[in-house]
C-alpha cells in the first residue's frame, strides 16, 4: 500500500510495554470520573461491600463498580452486557478499571443493590456544583417529562380495557360456536373432524383468556389507581402531550438552575400528572441549594392553590401560570381576570365600572373560598357578555393575593414561560437522546429512581465540563 498512511504490523512486537496511563489524555472525561469516585465516603453514602469482609472470596470494590457505570452513563451505554464487553476491549475502561472485568450479573447486582447510595452520589455533585460557585440556585424551572417503561401497553390493563377485551372475547366465542354448528350440519368426515378440531382448540384459548382477564378484573379492586401492568408492576397508562396517544411508563420531575442548566434535584414517580409536584420538588431544590429563598417557575400543570401556599410559608416564591378552566373567553365573554380587585375595598370592578360587593365565605375542596356579586346586572347592556344567570358571581380563594402576584410576574417584560422553556425542557431532550431511546431499562419503581439518578448525573457532569473544563473541575473536586 505504497504512498498511504500504514498502520503498525500486528505481529510486532514491543520492546518496552505500553503503559496505560499513556493512552489516556490529561483532558479525558475519564479522569473526571476516576477523581470524583476516589473523593467520595462510600461508606457514608451507603454503598453495599465499601468496606471487605474477614473472610470470604474477596468481591470487586465498589469504587470500581461505580466508575463503570458512570462512565457507560456518560457514553451511552447503559447496559450491563455491554459494559461487561467495555471493560475487555475499551483502554479507558481498562485504566478506569484497573483491567478488571467483572461479568454482567455482577455489574447489574451492583446497580440494583445500591440504588439509595447511587442517588445520594448524583446529590453529591449537585453539592460540589454549589461549593465551587457555579450553581448559585437563586431560580430553578420545574418540569416533568413521560419516560416508558419496560412494559407493553397491550400489557397494562383497567377496567375499560378489560371489559372491552372481554366483549371481544365474546364475541369470537358466538362465531366459533356457530361455525362449529355450521360444521356439524353442512361437512362430514375428516375435513368436518379437522375444523372442529382447530376450532375446539381456539375456544379452549379463548376461555383460558376470559378466565384470566375475569381474575384480573377482580384485582383491580385492590389497586388505588384502577391499573395493573404486567411486566412492570409499577409503571402506569399516562397521558402525553399528543392528542389521543399515551403511554405506560413513569413521570421524571426536574427542577433546573435557570443560570446554570444544571439539574438540581430530580424525582421519578408514577403519578400521570403534574398537580402535586410543585411543593416537593421545589423544597427539594431548596434544600439541595441551601438557600433560604428561592424562585420556582413551572407550567399550567402545576397550579395548586394549596401547593402554591406551601411554597409561599416555606419561602419559595413561585411562577406558575393559572390554566383557563372557563369557556368564556372562546365565547367572547368576560373572564375573570377581567373584573379588577380593590383591596383596600375588598371589592370587584366588572368592565362596566360597578362595584361587586363581598357576600359571605364557604368551604370548596377544602378551601375558604369568598363570594362577590352585584344585583343590578339584569339592567347592564353588558349582561349578554357577562353571565347567562341573573348576576355575575366571583369566588375568591382566601389567598388569592398570592395569584395576584404571579400574574403581575407573568405580565412582565421578561416573560417566565420563555425561560422555563429555554432551561428545564432541554436536560429532558438531552437525556433521552443519550439513552438513545426514551424508555429505562430496569423494571420497579426503585429501580428507575437509581436508573434517571445515574442519567442525570452523567447530564450534569457533561454540564460541568462545557460550563468551565476538565481541568477547573477536576481542581475544583478534591478542594
Amino acid at each position: 500500500m505504497s504512498g498511504f498512511i500504514e498502520g503498525v504490523q500486528r505481529s510486532q512486537t514491543v520492546l518496552f510495554p505500553e503503559r496505560l496511563e499513556d493512552w489516556i489524555g490529561e483532558d479525558d472525561l475519564v479522569r473526571v470520573v476516576d477523581l470524583f469516585v476516589d473523593e467520595l465516603d462510600l461508606s457514608g453514602l451507603g454503598f453495599v461491600r465499601s468496606i471487605s469482609a474477614r473472610t470470604g472470596r474477596p468481591g470487586y470494590h465498589p469504587a470500581v463498580l461505580l466508575k463503570l457505570f458512570i462512565y457507560g452513563y456518560l457514553n451511552r451505554i447503559p447496559s450491563s452486557r455491554r459494559l461487561e464487553r467495555e471493560a475487555g476491549r475499551n483502554v479507558e475502561v481498562m485504566w478506569l478499571t484497573g483491567r478488571l472485568v467483572p461479568d454482567h450479573k455482577t455489574i447489574a447486582e451492583f446497580r440494583r443493590m445500591n440504588g439509595r447510595a447511587i442517588r445520594k452520589t448524583c446529590a453529591q455533585f449537585v453539592e460540589l456544583c454549589r461549593r465551587i460557585g457555579v450553581l448559585r440556585g437563586e431560580a430553578v424551572a420545574i418540569d416533568g417529562s413521560k419516560f416508558k417503561a419496560v412494559n407493553n401497553r397491550d400489557r397494562n390493563f383497567t377496567k375499560n380495557k378489560i371489559a372491552s377485551r372481554l366483549a371481544h372475547l365474546e364475541a369470537d366465542i358466538e362465531r366459533y360456536i356457530n361455525e362449529m354448528v355450521r360444521l356439524d350440519r353442512q361437512e362430514a368426515g375428516e375435513a368436518r373432524a379437522g375444523k372442529v378440531f382447530h376450532l375446539a382448540r381456539r375456544y379452549g384459548r379463548i376461555r383460558q383468556e376470559i378466565a384470566r382477564l375475569k381474575a384480573m378484573d377482580k384485582a383491580l379492586v385492590d389497586t388505588p389507581d384502577g391499573q395493573i401492568s404486567l411486566t412492570d408492576p409499577d409503571a402506569r397508562a399516562m397521558a402525553t402531550s399528543a392528542r389521543h396517544s399515551g403511554m405506560v411508563g413513569y413521570n421524571v420531575q426536574s427542577a433546573v438552575d435557570t443560570e446554570s442548566h444544571i439539574i438540581v434535584t430530580h424525582e421519578v414517580t408514577n403519578q400521570g400528572f403534574d398537580r402535586d409536584q410543585l411543593r416537593p420538588m421545589a423544597m427539594a431544590a431548596k434544600d439541595a441549594l441551601r438557600r433560604e429563598d428561592l424562585h420556582a417557575i413551572a407550567d399550567k400543570g402545576y397550579f395548586s392553590g394549596p401547593e402554591i401556599l406551601a411554597c409561599h410559608e416555606a419561602g419559595i416564591t413561585t411562577t406558575v401560570p393559572r390554566p383557563a378552566t372557563s369557556g368564556n373567553a372562546a365565547r367572547g365573554m368576560y373572564v375573570k381576570a377581567d373584573f379588577a380587585y380593590d383591596a383596600a375595598r375588598d371589592v370587584y370592578v366588572c368592565p362596566a365600572g360597578e362595584e361587586l360587593i363581598y357576600r359571605y365565605t364557604t368551604e370548596e375542596r377544602g378551601v375558604q373560598v369568598r363570594r362577590y356579586w352585584i344585583n343590578e346586572c339584569q339592567t347592564c347592556p353588558l349582561q349578554s357578555r357577562c353571565t347567562t344567570g341573573t348576576e355575575r358571581r366571583i369566588t375568591r380563594w382566601e389567598h388569592e393575593h398570592l395569584i395576584d402576584a404571579m400574574r403581575e410576574r407573568l405580565s412582565r417584560d421578561t416573560d417566565p414561560m420563555t425561560l422555563r422553556r429555554c432551561t428545564v425542557e432541554h436536560p429532558f431532550g438531552t437525556i433521552k437522546a443519550w439513552m438513545g431511546h426514551t424508555h429505562f431499562l430496569m423494571r420497579r419503581l426503585k429501580n428507575v429512581r437509581t436508573e434517571m439518578a445515574l442519567n442525570v448525573l452523567a447530564y450534569n457532569i457533561k454540564r460541568m465540563v462545557s460550563l468551565i473544563g476538565i481541568r477547573n473541575l477536576m481542581q475544583a473536586i478534591p478542594a
